[in-house]
């Protein structure tokens, strides 16, 4: 749990505006009972001038006038996310990870991305992924969700500074900014008291018909 997601806790409480949930008997807590508490081993806590503050890691609102709104940061990442890591004109996947072919010895990025050979294509890695303008910047292009997509390096030089009409290029599917969810929140938070309060809400909350 980072700092600014702690003080931010902190705040809602002092404010009166939620309470703390101790997850071991769900009994809440006040700001005033809660700064009473002392910290037990291994607990996380602020050291403050005088006192030590056990970190809350469970906190219930008690007064709010709208629910919370989260939206999908512009990014590198999210948008290799959105499509997943798949280029949007010849379809071909991509993986985050690459390593030797099952020959042995030789790096799929040793290989050329198609093989006259074979008349085969080895599978696209992160460094054959990159980003492409749907109308070029040269053709007044913004760098925005519904103008930004994947495409793999072949697809992207063959494009050029056209856009996918001029160029007899389809989009595997129109680019839309994606409405947040936990795909695309952060996966290094594990607190393991919060599974407790998620496997609840996964077999109590009542299903939409």
């Amino acid at each position: 749990m980072n700092v600014a997601t702690v003080a931010r806790a902190l705040v809602l409480l002092w404010n009166e505006s939620a309470r703390v949930v101790d997850p071991a008997d769900y009994q809440t807590y006040t700001w005033e009972d809660w700064s009473k508490l002392q910290p037990a081993d291994g607990d996380r806590f602020i050291q403050a001038v005088r006192f030590r503050l056990r970190v809350p890691e469970v906190i219930t609102l008690t007064d709010y006038d709208r629910l919370p709104t989260a939206a999908v940061s512009f990014s590198r990442r999210n948008i290799f996310k959105r499509d997943h890591y798949t280029c949007q004109y010849c379809g071909r996947q991509g993986r985050c990870h690459h390593g030797e072919n099952s020959r042995g010895g030789e790096s799929d990025r040793s290989r050329p991305l198609y093989d006259k050979g074979n008349r085969s294509r080895r599978q696209l890695g992160m460094e054959d992924l990159t980003l492409d303008h749907v109308i070029p910047r040269a053709q007044g292009g913004e760098s925005r969700w519904d103008n930004c997509v994947l495409a793999c390096l072949e697809c992207n030089k063959h494009k050029a500074d056209r856009t996918p009409e001029q160029a007899k290029m389809r989009l595997k599917r129109k680019p839309v900014q994606p409405i947040w969810n936990p795909l695309y929140a952060a996966h290094d938070l594990r607190i393991e008291c919060w599974s407790k309060f998620l496997s609840e809400a996964y077999w109590n909350v009542k299903l939409e018909t």
